[in-house]
């Protein structure tokens, strides 16, 4: 069976959308930007793709033949978080965004948590999760309390030191909140158990988050591939985006380690779709207006790049995209309203222009036609004759 792989570099935008002003997110271009902020960008090997000619990047100029084919897609559902990204691309359309906290929880959702825990809440507040622990961490030892907390996007995210509440408890203290906000109450996109340890002034994260997530209201192109035998594997986040539903991943720490994970996996898989998400653009980078590891980030993903492209057999299929923006040259600390870039490659199939995508959901279309699938989902399949 031949493979499709598709790789999200979560928040790497490519210009704002006509829409951006409605979301606060006029101006915000990720790529353009941090071009810009570090005097211009230096991707050969996306450069010889075609990014350079799907947008103007400083230092990232079109070529004459792309090797892969290039283009846009515009987001057609409401929103700019991952959830709705990645659902997106899966075929699901959300015509309304998910519910988010900017004043955080109403005093009754809190109220219950505390009382289906048995423990109080600290913060329930918009945070960063680093500088809410290293703010509240201290009372959250000494009481036994849980830190709540969200973001712009639709989570409810819950930290204790894993001393004070061992990591099975807190996970299920999550599993108690995604039942609380599921649908027909608020319908919050994720739950996120945040444990950290250390010490006052010294509090790390631990790699024993876990997210519990709204599953997805609709069939979605992954239970299409699970109703027709094509394996499906992943790195990354996206499991969790999809409650689990027919997909189950390797998680790592770094996009480095997602690197060396997909490329070991894309080496062993036989066939079917491998589906990728490196997470550090947004979470260590985009999120902390970090310009300048963004720009290396994006190096060091581009020089890893061809080791990859070099693993892949005529009639193989690669997608390189993005779920939303999160411009990190921005005031703002939060995801952006952009347009997702769009390259698609195949071994010796010479590159054409895609165009502007009306929907991220044209990837679902597209993998339907990949591997010979009636397609019940919106968009418009990009693939040439040749494929």
């Amino acid at each position: 069976m031949k493979k499709a792989i598709v790789m999200v570099l979560d928040g790497v935008g490519a210009g704002e959308l006509p829409d951006a002003g409605e979301y606060g997110d006029r101006g915000s271009d990720t790529l353009g930007n941090v071009a810009r902020a570090v005097g211009g960008l230096n991707l050969p090997g996306l450069q010889a793709m075609g990014l350079g000619n799907l947008h103007r990047i400083k230092g990232v100029e079109p070529v004459p033949s792309p090797i892969a084919s290039w283009g846009r897609m515009a987001e057609a559902s409401r929103g700019k978080d991952s959830t709705t990204g990645h659902w997106e691309m899966m075929g699901i359309i959300s015509t309304s965004p998910m519910p988010t906290f900017p004043g955080g929880f109403p005093p009754g959702v809190i109220e219950r948590f505390q009382e289906l825990t048995g423990r109080p809440v600290l913060g329930n507040e918009v945070a960063s999760g680093t500088e809410i622990v290293a703010r509240l961490g201290r009372e959250q030892v000494e009481t036994e309390g849980l830190i709540v907390y969200t973001s712009a996007d639709s989570v409810f995210q819950v930290a204790a030191h894993e001393g004070v509440v061992p990591v099975a408890e807190l996970y299920e203290y999550c599993r108690m909140a995604r039942d609380m906000l599921s649908p027909p109450e608020l319908g919050v996109g994720r739950v996120i158990a945040r444990p950290f340890t250390g010490e006052e002034g010294n509090y790390v994260r631990t790699a024993r988050r876990k997210d519990f997530s709204l599953p997805p209201p609709n069939p979605t192109l992954l239970d299409l591939f699970a109703e027709n035998g094509v394996p499906v594997c992943g790195v990354g986040k996206i499991d969790d985006l999809f409650a689990h539903r027919n997909i189950e991943t390797v998680h790592a720490a770094s996009n480095d380690e997602e690197m060396a994970i997909l490329l070991d996996m894309t080496c062993r898989c036989e066939g079917g779709f491998v589906f990728a998400n490196f997470c550090d653009f947004d979470t260590q980078w985009g999120h902390r207006n970090n310009f300048v590891d963004f720009a290396a980030g994006l190096k060091a993903f581009d020089s890893w790049l061809p080791s990859f492209m070099s693993i892949l057999s005529p009639g193989d299929l690669l997608i390189i995209t993005a779920d939303h923006g999160n411009d990190p040259t921005t005031p703002s600390t939060d995801h952006s309203r952009e347009y997702a870039p769009l390259l698609c490659y195949s071994p010796g199939i010479p590159g054409r222009n895609l165009g502007i995508r009306g929907t991220f959901s044209d990837i679902s279309r597209t993998l339907c036609d990949f591997f010979d699938l009636e397609c019940p989902f919106p968009g418009v399949s990009f693939l040439g004759g040749e494929l």
